[in-house]
């Protein structure tokens, strides 16, 4: 393909630089006269919107050009960040000419700060006559060379040569079309690359073990739970003023200068002291005043080594620090803290302090943090649609008047990432509200920033603030990292002068006190948990701080007088409510969706319901077992009875929205009180999962989606319906005709423990791994009760197991997995026995051989996914529970009837060849194993065509089934 043509532009500004260029180096030549001389129409010429000249909002234009801030003689934000669709793809430093930009380490360290910070992959620094890529994943040191990271070098000479190569990756189109993130992820650093949250967590938790060490030393009288409060007080005031210098809030190296002298903690308290009469926060609040909490009078007697805090305090500068915390994204601070405070300081006997994982987080496998596209849609589809409106049949949008009277409500709200993104939102919305309708006439709640935009007032931004966001949490740590995170926002885009002439002009400090609007509790459990046989607890102070009871209608007056809140948010905890001995006895009193083997966050989406006014929205990221599960059941009767889903996105097709978590997960949309609306339904994968907001929904209504069970069940579309209907009418269910029980699980499993071991004497011991499609997998590698073992035997002496498990290991029958990629089952004539996630199914009115030949067929398949697909595991496995074995609608055989009895004997005839066949593989070689595949293949296609005769399935239904179990 011929070259696309150079703009007229870029040769003449190359041809203008070229010919001033002994101005252009001068040092009267400053860098707001390259901007505007070169790079504006440099990047212009690209095809950015520099001027925003298509009149986005402010959320959505292309290019910000921040503010030459200086302090301290450095920059403190980066000259542009280039956006498209209002998130960051790269920044761009400027530089004047007179910068070596090849040779001078200053410029590229700062602009890999820069950007490693802000999570971004590529930036550029310029000049104009020097053009410098660099890779931005890779942790910068103070010991980096100028070349470290820098992917590409270009002379302003090479630009009309190398032209379409620039526009290839750093044009807006380029972008759209995926060239940039090719690119970027072509060009990743394989060694020394570290993510900001993981290079911050390590660095926080290590600042937390010298706190609590030292702390625990030299305050012998302290206790546990101050302890814990001492520390993440300590590390949240110094990463909060850390981030107001960086941010020119806070006059700049105040905290530095620590690093000098002694007596450090009392001069850092000095600067807390300072703060708290600035700010007016709970993070610094150490005097009595009216209508406030009790101050802290913990951490200003506490004696603290010079060593430590110099050693913290040292690490959070340039050149030991890689951070630039001006650009320091939320969200990623959010992440950060959820890891961090998945671990406790513990003393022991010694009062010597040791870190540990909580309980909770140590049985759950670790912390899984909200991913932001996911924080970002729940939010837009709640917060956003009452600021609409929305719902109701004649929905205004709302004025700024009327949107203070919205409160939104997170019950578990951790880290305070949700309560972040609606806040975000409705700052995002009062700006461009009073910017529609004459900024000038609200010059008491915005003013214009250093580019001409327009910004909310501090004032403003507090108001929006204590109306609209409350949250809940029982972890009284993470409150406060919610308020820190909050507070930090309110702080953006304000300056030390700004801050000092409020306090100066209205005597208002600049922050408020958040302690009405974030609380901590345990959302779920009132004090009526102490009525009766609880009683004895309330004596117990360790019992009472875990559990922490929460009164709604105390807490939250107001709000609970007038029917609630309007949107409730967020992402509950995902806990089996059996590992909370004491708490579920109250759980199964209190809520109806406790049923079964239930997690509480069943519990938390029942509360919210409680929690919302009539016409009110409730949106949380849940396992999206919770619509076709049996311990949901319940609930999700209460979800359809007493509100309607008006969106609902499936995420089961994606690997893992949290990391390394084994979850699966949905987002349901609900209002409150409302008879049913039409559903937009939202079925995502890998690769449309991060753009769930611009995802296309299918309209349905919710009622076409709930089997006669009570399951919802995304996956099927109208045709689907009618042939499940149609199976369903022709079958009888399989408990009917069989005995379906689960493998030993629960207690009698653990109690197993001891009496299994590899071996060759008693009984064989299948679990789920063992299973295959007509065959047993002996001898495969498998871990039970943490041991790895080849062939696990049940030592014959074992009289632990029931009379009824003992006699249904020793029938002849179908073992079946209970979790696999597809319907996996075969036959035991031995007598084996079977753990837990393995289901047995002993035949009575037909045959094991004929009825193993319809679960392995691949119309049962279907109907495993058209029914439980929300199920599935990230890595692709299906969850099987006995109860969709027991509803499998069996055919219903008249043996007298030729052509059933027929049927049912070939298939009986075509199993026992399945069986042989697949005894006979793993022997075979060669065109041998080859042959006996292609008999494998053309048998079960025989099934299958029996198996669909069987039903009166159409050629055009067998299309539907086959398409489905295919994809």
């Amino acid at each position: 393909m011929p070259k696309a043509p150079v703009p007229d532009t870029i040769l003449r500004l190359v041809d203008n630089f070229n010919r001033n260029l002994d101005a252009c180096h001068s040092s009267a030549y400053n860098e707001a006269q390259l901007r505007q001389d070169f790079l504006n129409p440099f990047f212009e010429a690209m095809g950015w919107d520099m001027a925003n000249k298509q009149g986005f909002d402010q959320r959505y234009r292309q290019v910000i050009h921040e503010a030459a801030l200086r302090i301290g003689g450095t920059t403190k934000a980066p000259d542009y960040s280039f956006r498209i669709g209002g998130v960051r793809k790269f920044f761009v430093e400027a530089k004047k000419p007179a910068h070596d930009l090849k040779h001078d380490i200053g410029p590229a360290l700062q602009l890999r700060r820069y950007a490693w910070t802000a999570k971004l992959p590529l930036s550029i620094l310029t000049d104009f006559e020097e053009f410098c890529v660099y890779e931005t994943r890779t942790r910068p040191k103070k010991t980096d060379k100028p070349a470290t990271g820098r992917i590409s070098y270009i002379r302003f000479q090479e630009y009309p040569d190398r032209w379409e190569e620039i526009t290839g990756i750093f044009s807006p189109k380029a972008i759209q079309q995926g060239s940039f993130d090719r690119f970027a992820e072509a060009k990743k650093g394989k060694r020394g690359t570290a993510e900001v949250d993981a290079e911050f967590l390590k660095d926080i938790e290590h600042w937390r073990d010298l706190l609590a060490r030292n702390i625990a030393l030299r305050n012998p009288r302290l206790t546990n739970r101050d302890l814990n409060f001492a520390v993440q007080r300590t590390i949240d005031r110094i990463i909060f003023l850390r981030i107001c210098e960086d941010r020119g809030i806070e006059r700049t190296d105040s905290l530095q200068a620590l690093l000098n002298g002694t007596r450090t903690y009392r001069r850092l308290f000095e600067l807390f002291f300072r703060a708290d009469e600035r700010y007016n926060s709970g993070l610094f609040h150490f005097s009595t005043e009216k209508g406030r909490a009790e101050p802290d009078e913990v951490t200003p007697k506490l004696k603290l080594d010079d060593k430590i805090l110099k050693e913290i305090i040292g690490n959070l500068y340039y050149p030991d620090s890689p951070y630039e915390f001006s650009v320091f994204p939320a969200d990623i601070l959010g992440h950060v803290y959820e890891q961090f405070l998945g671990k406790v300081i513990r003393l022991t006997a010694g009062h010597r302090a040791k870190v540990e994982y909580k309980p909770e987080v140590r049985k759950a496998g670790g912390v899984y943090y909200t991913p932001t596209y996911i924080v970002d849609y729940i939010v837009k589809n709640t917060v956003g649609k009452l600021l609409e409106g929305k719902p109701g049949p004649k929905s205004r949008p709302l004025t700024p008047a009327q949107a203070s009277r919205l409160r939104i409500l997170d019950p578990a709200c951790g880290s305070g990432s949700f309560l972040l993104g609606a806040f975000q939102y409705l700052l995002d919305w009062h700006r461009d509200w009073y910017e529609k309708h004459g900024p000038e006439k609200h010059r008491k709640v915005l003013y214009q920033g250093p580019g001409g935009e327009w910004r909310l007032t501090t004032g403003e931004k507090k108001r929006i603030l204590l109306n609209n966001i409350f949250g809940v949490d029982i972890d009284s740590q993470a409150v406060e990292v919610t308020k820190l995170s909050l507070l930090l926002k309110v702080l953006e885009g304000e300056s030390e002068e700004t801050i000092n002439y409020q306090f100066k002009i209205f005597r208002e400090r600049a922050l408020p006190d958040l302690s009405s609007n974030i609380k901590c509790g345990n959302s779920l459990i009132g004090s009526d948990f102490y009525e009766g046989e609880q009683q004895a607890l309330f004596d117990d102070e360790e019992q009472r701080l875990r559990i922490n009871v929460f009164d709604w209608e105390d807490e939250f007056p107001e709000i609970m007088k007038r029917g609630g809140f309007d949107a409730v948010i967020g992402n509950p905890p995902y806990v089996r409510a059996v590992r909370l001995t004491q708490e579920k006895q109250f759980y199964d009193r209190r809520f109806r969706a406790a049923y079964g083997s239930y997690d509480i966050y069943v519990l938390f989406m029942e509360a919210a319901l409680h929690l919302v006014r009539k016409g009110g929205l409730v949106s949380m990221i849940v396992p999206n077992k919770f619509l076709v599960a049996d311990y949901a059941k319940q609930l999700r009767q209460i979800l359809l009875t007493e509100a309607s889903l008006y969106e609902l996105a499936d995420l089961g097709r994606c690997r893992s929205v949290f990391q390394d978590a084994l979850i699966s997960s949905a987002i349901p949309f609900l209002v409150k009180g409302v008879k049913e609306v039409k559903l937009n339904l939202k079925i995502l994968d890998d690769e449309t999962a991060g753009k769930i907001a611009s995802t296309k929904s299918t309209e349905v209504r919710c009622s076409e989606l709930v089997s006669p069970e009570g399951n919802i069940l995304v996956y099927q579309d109208h045709p689907s319906r009618q042939v499940l209907k149609k199976i369903r009418a022709a079958g009888e269910p399989l408990s009917r005709v069989a005995l379906v029980r689960t493998g030993v699980m629960g207690f009698e499993y653990w109690s197993l423990d001891r009496w299994i071991s590899d071996g060759n004497k008693g009984r064989r011991i299948a679990t789920n791994s063992y299973i295959d499609r007509y065959r047993l997998l002996w001898g495969k590698k498998v871990r039970i009760y943490g041991r790895e073992t080849y062939e696990p035997r049940l030592d014959p002496g074992c009289s632990l197991l029931s009379q009824g498990t003992m006699k249904m290991f020793a029938s002849p029958k179908i073992v079946v997995r209970g979790v696999a990629r597809r319907v996996t089952a075969t036959l035991d004539r031995e007598g084996i026995g079977i753990l837990v996630a393995v289901h047995a199914v002993v035949g009575r009115k037909y045959s094991n051989e004929f009825l193993l030949g319809l679960l392995n067929s691949t119309l049962f398949n279907w109907l495993h996914v058209v029914q439980f697909y929300s199920a599935r595991i990230p890595q692709g496995s299906l969850r099987y529970p006995v109860s969709f074995w027991a509803n499998l609608p069996i055919a219903q055989i008249d043996k007298v009837r030729g052509s059933d009895k027929a049927r049912h004997d070939k298939i009986v005839r075509l199993v026992e060849r399945m069986l042989k066949l697949h005894k006979d593989l793993p022997k075979a070689k060669g065109q041998t194993k080859t042959a006996i595949d292609r008999r494998i293949k053309a048998t079960d296609r025989q099934i299958d065509e029996l198996v669909y005769e069987l039903y009166g399935l159409t050629e055009k239904e067998i299309g539907i089934v086959e398409k489905a179990t295919q994809a």
